[in-house]
């Protein structure tokens, strides 16, 4: 599977010496590894969600590649949606937050010298509302899955379905059930973490051909070698998102060979607010990779810069934009499980994004803050689990190591938001 080669690949721990030391060996190993992949037939060891699947655009401009309009400058990678895509979801932020555009350009980005200020919030796209989420996994748990389609989601072990109540999931069956797993926690770290609403809603679900909510594809399921008895997850499929391109300073700027900078107050001065918005979203989830050490998204474009100088030109891994510019953080099975077996080699990489970042929402830092405090962070991810998926106890639930380094790493935040505020 990909983490036993990942293991294999992995160069050990390594001295943090920025993010564009490690040697030219692991890259020329992935490499390799592709190939053989590929020439068996398999799925790429790092999967990348393929440009048809959210209805992206097919141009190298859609898909945020070079070659559509020159090289992008500090200002354009900081960019959220086309012109009038912003027009559209923009002019509706300011109006819903009481602000006029001109009043929009005047906001104030930054309270307290680290903290995006309530204006600016306001002006954030909405995401995936908690009773909308409810709603769409109360139907899709009681409905039946009227059809299983290939192609559309990710590997070609998954499938694209549509329920009985009209809407469509993605059924994703992990290589191993820990992948299921960790994209279960990752979802319900996110409720805990207050930013729930950027992940699409997500439900398990067990795999039973002669049970009431498969028995209309018992054909499909036999050609697809799913395992009875399996979780699988139903994720909410979402229509006509888009490719996103990492921003300064985690954008072309880290491809240049150079260090990542923070970010802080005194860089966003002069900012317009379609792009300062798109900053808050993510400097959570620069923090929510970081706690559940995704390696999946930013984290392997970065290391896929020594073989590719222009990856971070490219869309970022598992991320997506939608029409309004709210950004959709996908396919979070890396995290939490994966990603803590494999800290030696992605930590390099993850522990200068979360340095990179000195600007959070208040209300993000508050939680962090609550979980060091009370020493509570598996403690409330596990009962928040336990209450909202009713197939919880059939993947299990953290392990103590797990639990501690969960623990361990919402400590280290919060140890660095008080360094940003001391500086």
């Amino acid at each position: 599977g990909r983490m036993k080669r990942a293991r294999r690949a992995a160069p050990g721990p390594l001295p943090l010496l920025g993010l564009l030391l490690l040697g030219a060996l692991p890259g020329l190993w992935t490499v390799l590894l592709r190939r053989e992949a590929a020439a068996r037939g398999e799925p790429d060891p790092e999967p990348r969600p393929p440009p048809g699947r959210w209805g992206w655009g097919s141009s190298p401009a859609a898909r945020g590649e070079p070659g559509g309009g020159g090289q992008k400058t500090f200002r354009a990678l900081l960019a959220v949606p086309a012109a009038g895509q912003e027009e559209r979801g923009g002019e509706g932020r300011f109006a819903a937050a009481g602000l006029s555009p001109p009043a929009a350009a005047a906001v104030s980005p930054v309270e307290r010298g680290i903290f995006w200020s309530r204006e600016l919030e306001a002006l954030v796209p909405p995401g995936f509302a908690a009773e909308e989420a409810a709603a769409w996994l109360s139907a899709a748990r009681a409905a039946r899955v009227a059809s299983l389609e290939r192609g559309g989601c990710g590997r070609s072990s998954n499938r694209l379905a549509r329920l009985s109540d009209g809407s469509r999931a993605c059924v994703r069956y992990g290589i191993n059930p820990e992948q299921i797993q960790g994209e279960a926690l990752s979802y319900h770290l996110a409720g805990v973490l207050g930013m729930q609403e950027r992940l699409p809603p997500m439900a398990l679900a067990l795999v039973e051909a002669r049970g009431r909510q498969w028995e209309p594809v018992r054909e499909e399921l036999r050609g697809s070698h799913w395992a009875e008895g399996a979780v699988v997850s139903l994720t909410r499929w979402v229509d006509n998102l888009t490719a996103v391109v990492a921003p300064a300073p985690w954008g072309a700027e880290a491809g240049a060979g150079r260090r990542l900078q923070p970010l802080s107050a005194g860089e966003l001065g002069g900012l317009p607010p379609s792009q300062l918005v798109e900053l808050v979203q993510w400097s959570d989830l620069i923090l929510f990779d970081y706690l559940t050490a995704n390696f999946d998204r930013l984290v392997s474009n970065l290391f896929s810069l020594q073989w590719d100088p222009r990856v971070m030109r490219r869309a970022t891994s598992n991320l997506l934009r939608a029409p309004d510019g709210g950004l959709v953080f996908m396919d979070n099975e890396a995290g939490l499980v994966h990603g803590y077996r494999l800290l030696a080699m992605w930590d390099p990489y993850n522990e200068p994004l979360l340095r990179s970042v000195c600007v959070f929402r208040e209300g993000t830092a508050r939680r962090v803050a609550e979980l060091h405090r009370r020493r509570s962070a598996a403690a409330e991810l596990h009962r928040r689990y336990r209450a909202r998926e009713p197939l919880w106890a059939r993947l299990g639930f953290l392990s103590e190591r797990q639990a501690e380094l969960l623990q361990a790493r919402v400590d280290f935040v919060h140890r660095h938001i008080a360094q940003c505020r001391a500086q």
